[in-house]
């Protein structure tokens, strides 16, 4: 199954945003989602801190700062369709 992985921090009001966006397509598309918050790995934090929220499908980034609900399905690949 696709995984969508999200990188964000607490307190972050983009990434409250993101993971709407997220959510909706999973109602309509099927895949698991894996919600990682940068602050517990100081790998992860420096390398996503100036760049969240980070959407991945399958570990290829898509997404930073905003996410486009119908690009999202898109990169959702043959599931979508």
């Amino acid at each position: 199954m696709t995984r969508v992985t999200l990188y964000t921090r607490p307190g972050c009001h983009l990434c409250e945003e993101a993971l709407l966006v997220v959510r909706r397509v999973r109602q309509r598309v099927p895949f698991e989602l894996e919600q990682l918050d940068i602050e517990s790995d100081d790998r992860l934090f420096a390398r996503y801190l100036e760049r969240i929220p980070v959407v991945a499908v399958d570990g290829l980034e898509c997404f930073e700062f905003f996410v486009d609900e119908h690009e999202l399905e898109r990169a959702l690949g043959p599931a979508v369709q």
